[in-house]
């Protein structure tokens, strides 16, 4: 049986993913090329890519953890990975990176449901927090687009 807290997790994801397109949908061609951070320096177009690959790889790192697995390994380079997925992603239209985002939180969200509270309670490592829950681990999901988004509201001049 699910648990609400998994309802409660899944509903904050769902509420993330409509917020996050509402704002990538309304971006011109320009703001998608203006630069977001500078050290790496990504435009908005990398955010979109981070997205897509921090999602899909905390996906992976969040099931490990009920089905017994410890999670991120504990020597995880971020700075590595975050450089690898934009080297990968690199050719992939913005289009094809929102569906494959969409598809990737959709997933997520379809997974989130799925939880009883002893996977919600499992303790894993994040590859930043450290050993956290599940929950934990699920919810930073939501809290790191929301902090990007709001960085991106601040470059773009408008508000989150």
């Amino acid at each position: 049986m699910t648990d609400p807290r998994a309802d409660a997790l899944a509903a904050r994801l769902e509420k993330g993913r409509q917020k996050t397109f509402e704002i990538f949908d309304a971006l011109t061609s320009g703001q998608w090329q203006q630069v977001l951070y500078k050290d790496p320096t990504w435009q908005v177009r990398q955010l979109l890519v981070h997205f897509l690959s921090s999602e899909e790889q905390l996906l992976a790192l969040a099931q490990n953890v009920p089905a017994g697995g410890p999670g991120a390994p504990q020597d995880f380079d971020y700075d590595s990975f975050n450089a690898h997925e934009q080297s990968r992603l690199d050719e992939v239209s913005v289009m094809e990176l929102r569906s494959m985002l969409d598809q990737a939180r959709q997933r997520t969200i379809a997974w989130v449901r799925t939880l009883d509270a002893a996977g919600l309670d499992k303790i894993g490592h994040h590859p930043v927090l450290g050993q956290v829950t599940v929950e934990t681990l699920v919810l930073s999901m939501y809290g790191h687009q929301l902090l990007h988004m709001r960085d991106l509201s601040r470059v773009l001049g408008s508000v989150v």
